[in-house]
C-alpha cells in the first residue's frame, strides 16, 4: 500500500477536532499499515513485510502532508511469539526514519497531557484505541474506589483522579511503567497517594486485597492478549472468565466493571456474554458496550471492544 498524500491531508482535515493532539491518523491495518500521531509525531506501522523504500515513502508522504515532522517506524509482526524472537531494535529502531529525533513529548488527549517517548519499542506511552473509555471513567469517577488492572502508564488512573475519585489503584507488573504512570500524573497535577501504584501480577494482587478486604467501586480490566509471567502463561482468551471472577471478590455491591478485549475472535456480543456470564453469581448485567472512537477508527474486530457490567447493588 502506498501513501497517497491527498488522502493523508482529507484525513488529517477529517480528525481536525482532535488536531494537535493525539489520535490515529491512518487506520488501515487490513491493509497492512496505521499511522498515529502524538503532536507532530508519527509513529508509523506495518503489520506486513515491508521494505526500505516503502517505509522511507510513507515517511516521506507523512511530512508532505504536513501532519508531522517527525516519522518513527514499528514492525509489528502478527504473532506475539514471532516479535519475541526479534530484537526490539529491529522491531523498534530507536531513531527516526525522518525527521528530527524526539526523546520525548507531551502530548493532548481531550485536554489531558500524557508523556510519550516515540523510541520507547513497539508502545510509546498511550493506547488511542481506549480514548472513549478514558473519557468514560473521568466523567463517572467522582466519589468512587478504583481500581486499574494492567495499567501501563496510567492514563485510566490519571483519567479517574481528574474525574474526583476516591482512591485509585494502578497495578501493573512493570515497575518501569508505573514510574511512567508517576509521571503522567504529575504532568496533570496529581499527587499520588501512598500505594496507588503496585508492581505486581494481577491474579496475586487481587487475592492479596480481597485477603485484606478491600473493595472498590469501579474496576477497569484491559489486559494484554498473551504474556508470560514467571514461567506462567496467561491468555486472554482462556483466562477471561477466571479474571473477571477474580475482580468480582473485590468489587463493592453495585459495582462497575469495565471488561475490555483485542481479540480478533471475539466479537463485541461475545465479549458481554462472556463477561456476563462470568460474573453471573454477583448479578452483573450488561449496562452498555462500546468500542474505539469511530472518528478515527474503524470497527474492525481487532478493535478495542468494552462491556460495561454492573453488578447487583445488594
Amino acid at each position: 500500500m502506498e501513501p497517497d498524500v491527498r488522502a493523508l491531508r482529507a484525513a488529517l482535515d477529517a480528525r481536525a477536532t482532535l488536531a494537535g493532539g493525539a489520535y490515529r491518523w491512518v487506520d488501515g491495518e487490513h491493509d497492512g499499515v496505521t499511522v498515529d500521531l502524538f503532536g507532530d509525531v508519527a509513529i508509523l506501522s506495518f503489520y506486513r513485510p515491508s521494505d526500505d523504500a516503502l517505509e522511507r515513502a510513507w515517511a516521506s508522504g507523512l511530512l508532505e502532508a504536513g501532519g508531522a515532522r517527525s516519522v518513527y517506524v514499528k514492525r509489528r509482526p502478527k504473532e506475539a511469539r514471532r516479535a519475541a524472537n526479534e530484537s526490539l531494535e529491529a522491531l523498534a529502531p530507536v531513531t527516526p526514519l525522518l525527521g528530527p529525533p524526539v526523546e520525548s513529548l507531551t502530548a493532548q488527549e481531550l485536554g489531558v497531557p500524557f508523556l510519550i517517548r516515540p523510541a520507547n519499542g513497539l508502545s510509546v506511552g498511550l493506547y488511542l484505541d481506549a480514548r472513549e473509555l478514558r473519557r468514560r471513567v473521568r466523567a463517572r469517577a467522582s466519589g468512587l474506589r478504583v481500581l486499574n488492572l494492567f495499567a501501563y502508564t496510567c492514563g485510566f488512573g490519571v483519567a479517574a483522579r481528574l474525574g474526583g475519585a476516591a482512591e485509585v489503584v494502578n497495578v501493573d507488573l512493570s515497575r518501569r511503567v508505573l514510574d511512567w504512570g508517576e509521571e503522567n500524573y504529575r504532568l496533570n497535577g496529581l499527587a499520588p497517594s501512598a500505594g496507588e501504584f503496585r508492581a505486581a501480577e494481577a491474579f496475586g494482587e487481587l487475592k492479596l486485597l480481597a485477603k485484606r478486604g478491600r473493595q472498590f467501586d469501579l474496576a477497569i480490566v484491559d489486559p494484554p492478549s498473551f504474556s508470560t509471567t514467571k514461567g506462567e502463561r496467561f491468555s486472554a482468551e482462556k483466562d477471561h472468565g477466571r479474571l473477571l471472577q477474580a475482580v468480582g471478590t473485590v468489587l463493592a455491591p453495585g459495582g462497575t466493571v469495565y471488561a475490555c478485549s483485542n481479540l480478533d475472535r471475539w466479537s463485541l456480543p461475545e465479549v458481554e456474554r462472556r463477561s456476563v456470564a462470568a460474573l453471573a453469581a454477583l448479578g452483573a448485567r450488561a449496562v452498555d458496550r462500546f468500542g474505539a472512537p469511530p472518528l478515527d477508527f474503524d470497527a474492525r474486530p481487532s478493535r478495542l471492544k468494552v462491556v460495561e457490567l454492573r453488578l447487583q447493588a445488594s
